[in-house]
């Protein structure tokens, strides 16, 4: 669910990789650079302690100067508070166990997890991808093997550990260079993170820091998981054809020129290709309980009468069953991930499903820490008004400059791309950014979810490029079973095409949708009102 990235680890050494560079240092120049200053960066819970004192200071500073703005919807004055008081620290001290205990992506995340980690861990997600993968037809294995990639992310990184080496695998069988099919899945899966057919983890996470700055504008704003649905599904399809294109054009010409080219382990293919009686079983059996709650919901939700409708006006937007989404998506995994379990013996006892939950949280221990001080960082910023300031007086300027349509969208996206270069973790980014940028442009009437949607563009497209992503490591021993010459500027030199011409290609859909002024979500416009 996180995209998180790290200092890649070293790899085998051989005298050269294919551009004549030396492999333990991988890149130069840009790419050098890149590596450098990515290394220096502190965890990011480090990061958000530096950020506290720094509002903190501020606040000081600015309510001694008398800093406001005037809100436009009320006529009222903003007024910055200063944090280092006496009554400062009685709120802080009072309220740091509920900023966290109440953080609203905190929970979400967590249930929404568990759930994924049953159909994860029984097996039943790697074997799901894995027959899609082979099962499609070879005129569209190409821009299924990325749309697959995109939506692996359903079971957080799956996609990322699973499509590449299967790729590589179907690539080896159509005729070309395994390389080629180890790159295209992992630009898949990595550049399309937030893209998929169906609401993710990342959808609740992005979601639940969106409601929490969002409750602040008059009013109040929730977001939904649901929010950029319908963008994702048409960024799925878009992403499958652009990265198609883009192996054709670039990827496959230049990996003919590596070795292991021709090279098929029909042993692992065999092995990937083919099911057990057991999974065979378990799919069934998983499918026909799938099918069971989905029919389950449908009643719950369809008729006029059914009680996850709003009570008073009957919609389904808003709703409670929008509202309580996260709990259904958990029973949408652990009930086929638990039958699919019991039929191929990976849960044999009620224990086994608390054991695949329980594997699901140790991966979030990281997650959990960082959420201390970003809930911290969210109401610090809210108590001292300087979001609100920032907010009016940033929209100001925008005006001023004229800076509010398609350019000020791209800019932003472009600063949000960089920064996910160095910053790993999307939940931390869009903390920093969902208070500025939220309430910033909802003076200009746009809404959260789609300063959200933007934000996911820009945080997405460059996992794939960047040598600090924690999988970049992983992709590189793939690549080394087949010619260990190649380091890390050529690995990246592959991966370029994608990021800077799928980000046209997004950027364009976006703006399309802009132009057309299209629902991005179920309920959600572009505009507030």
């Amino acid at each position: 669910m996180e995209d998180n990235k790290q200092q890649p680890q070293k790899e085998e050494k051989s005298d050269t990789n294919f551009d004549g560079q030396d492999i333990e240092t991988g890149s130069k120049g840009f790419l050098r650079w890149v590596e450098v200053m990515g290394n220096k960066l502190p965890h990011p819970f480090w990061m958000f302690v530096w950020i506290c004192i720094i509002i903190i200071i501020l606040s000081s500073i600015t309510s001694y100067f008398g800093v406001s703005a005037v809100d436009p919807a009320t006529g009222e004055d903003v007024i910055a508070e200063n944090l280092i008081s006496g009554e400062g620290l009685r709120r802080f001290l009072q309220e740091m166990v509920t900023n966290f205990a109440h953080f609203a992506p905190f929970g979400l995340v967590l249930v929404m997890l568990m759930g994924v980690s049953i159909a994860e861990q029984s097996g039943l997600l790697a074997v799901a991808l894995r027959n899609i993968a082979f099962a499609v037809p070879k005129r569209i294995v190409m821009p299924v093997i990325f749309m697959i990639g995109a939506c692996g992310n359903i079971g957080s990184d799956a996609g990322i550990v699973i499509v590449p080496p299967i790729a590589a695998l179907i690539f080896s069988k159509m005729g070309l260079h395994p390389i080629a099919g180890l790159v295209a899945g992992y630009a898949g899966a990595t550049a399309g993170f937030t893209a998929n057919f169906f609401i993710a983890g990342t959808d609740v996470m992005l979601a639940g820091i969106s409601t929490q700055v969002a409750t602040a504008i008059d009013g109040g704003i929730e977001v939904s998981a649901t929010a950029n649905w319908y963008f994702m599904i048409v960024s799925t399809f878009m992403l499958g054809l652009g990265g198609a294109f883009i192996v054709r054009r670039f990827t496959i010409p230049r990996c003919n020129a590596f070795a292991g080219a021709g090279e098929i382990d029909e042993a692992e293919l065999a092995r990937n290709k083919g099911m057990t009686d057991e999974e065979r079983k378990g799919l069934k059996r998983a499918g026909i309980a799938l099918l069971i709650y989905v029919i389950l919901i449908a009643i719950l939700v369809v008729p006029s009468w059914a009680p996850l409708r709003d009570p008073e006006t009957g919609a389904i937007v808003p709703s409670p069953f929008l509202r309580g989404l996260v709990p259904i998506l958990f029973f949408f995994f652990a009930i086929p991930g638990y039958f699919y379990g019991r039929a191929t013996g990976t849960i044999t006892q009620a224990n086994d499903v608390l054991k695949h939950m329980e594997f699901g949280m140790k991966g979030l221990s990281g997650y959990i820490v960082l959420m201390l001080v970003v809930a911290q960082f969210i109401h610090l910023f809210s108590w001292s008004n300087l979001d609100t300031i920032l907010a009016i007086q940033g929209a100001e300027f925008l005006q001023a400059t004229g800076l509010t349509g398609p350019v000020l969208f791209t800019v932003y996206m472009i600063i949000v791309a960089l920064l996910n270069i160095f910053l790993g973790s999307g939940s931390a980014k869009w903390a920093i950014f969902a208070p500025i940028f939220v309430p910033m442009l909802a003076q200009l009437n746009y809404s959260p979810a789609f300063v959200q949607l933007m934000y996911r563009v820009g945080d997405s497209i460059t996992n794939s490029v960047t040598p600090l992503y924690v999988y970049f490591p992983l992709l590189l021993g793939w690549i080394h079973k087949y010619d260990k010459r190649i380091g890390i500027g050529t690995v990246v030199s592959l991966l370029l095409p994608y990021a800077a011409i799928l980000f046209i290609m997004w950027v364009a859909l976006l703006f399309l949708w802009y132009g057309l002024n299209l629902p991005i979500g179920v309920g959600e416009g572009i505009y507030l009102n």
